[in-house]
């Protein structure tokens, strides 16, 4: 998101109904466990079609990198007491939909799947850093730290010949759509 388009109530002049900076910080929290939790669930999808084939060590680094992430994060919804999103039960059945339809079409488009998930995370991650002040270092770090590894998937599935997927374009498209919907969805809800 760019500043022009940053929420009012990231600014120091919060408008009325705007969260307060303690919900903002617990819907970070919230949508980034769902996140991570999404992004396990597709690794997963991918794993059981294409685990035992020469992409398994590939996908399963990314997965086991996803379970970090996730355990951080549920460790801070704890931590923190922030309720997880009410649509866990949707994104649980999502994600490993779109991990097993992906796979299913080949491992350039499981490749085009993560590409596309994770350059929606990285951009994500990067506005919310940008929202977070000093008194949030702690997340900050984490935020920054996990906004490294989503890149760094993106840039295996490119190395993987993501772009070589059929329809690359609008398959992208698609699943970054579906990306921006679940955060949308997964902040609120």
């Amino acid at each position: 998101m760019t500043s022009a388009r940053r929420p009012k109530h990231t600014s120091d002049h919060p408008l009325p109904g705007d969260p307060d900076r303690e919900e903002i910080v617990a819907r970070m929290i919230r949508v980034d466990q769902a996140g991570e939790y999404g992004a396990k669930r597709i690794y997963e999808g991918q794993l059981a079609i294409l685990g035992g084939s020469d992409d398994e060590p590939v996908l399963r680094e990314m997965l086991n990198q996803e379970l970090e992430h996730l355990e951080r994060f549920n460790q801070l919804l704890t931590e923190r007491q922030v309720r997880p999103t009410i649509l866990q039960p949707l994104w649980h059945a999502a994600g490993f939909a779109l991990g097993v339809g992906t796979a299913l079409l080949g491992r350039e488009t499981a490749m085009a799947c993560t590409v596309a998930v994770e350059e929606v995370i990285e951009e994500h991650y990067t506005e919310q850093a940008e929202q977070l002040g000093d008194d949030e270092k702690e997340l900050l770090s984490v935020i920054e730290d996990f906004r490294d590894d989503e890149r760094h998937h993106r840039e295996i599935g490119l190395k993987e010949g993501a772009e070589q997927a059929p329809a690359f374009p609008v398959l992208k498209g698609a699943v970054k759509a579906g990306s921006k919907l679940a955060i949308w969805l997964s902040t609120r809800i």
